[in-house]
């Protein structure tokens, strides 16, 4: 493997408005190099989706994959998708910008929310949800 491959990643933020899950594999995705989710850096539970949980969590994968030689990633941003939310949380942004900030080069930032085509059914029934 060439030596300017071993030092490209990818960046897979998973963004819902409750978790923010950032992954750093190598170019095929096969072999993860640094996984970190909100939860492991607040203390409560409703504070795992907040930017500040998302900032703390880039920042200990960028030092992980920054200590095992990769350089440069590309970034992958995903909501929650299907018939749920199609818009990234709040923390994806703040993520994005540690990343940043934390010494590595971002090549291209990509949305790979899985939308569907006519999918599943919503749930709610006919008159939807009644609250």
């Amino acid at each position: 493997m060439k030596e300017s491959k071993r030092r490209k990643g990818v960046a897979h933020i998973y963004s819902s408005y409750n978790n923010t899950i950032v992954t750093i594999t190598d170019l095929t995705g096969a072999e993860i190099i640094s996984r970190k989710s909100g939860g492991m850096f607040v203390r409560k539970d409703c504070e795992e989706g907040t930017p500040f949980a998302a900032m703390k969590t880039a920042y200990a994968a960028a030092k992980e994959a920054l200590d095992k030689g990769i350089k440069r990633i590309h970034v992958k941003v995903r909501a929650q998708g299907g018939h749920k939310s199609k818009t990234p949380g709040p923390g994806a942004q703040a993520a994005i910008r540690a990343l940043a900030r934390s010494g590595l080069i971002i090549e291209s930032i990509e949305d790979v929310t899985p939308i569907p085509h006519d999918g599943t059914r919503r749930p709610g029934g006919r008159r939807g949800r009644r609250v």
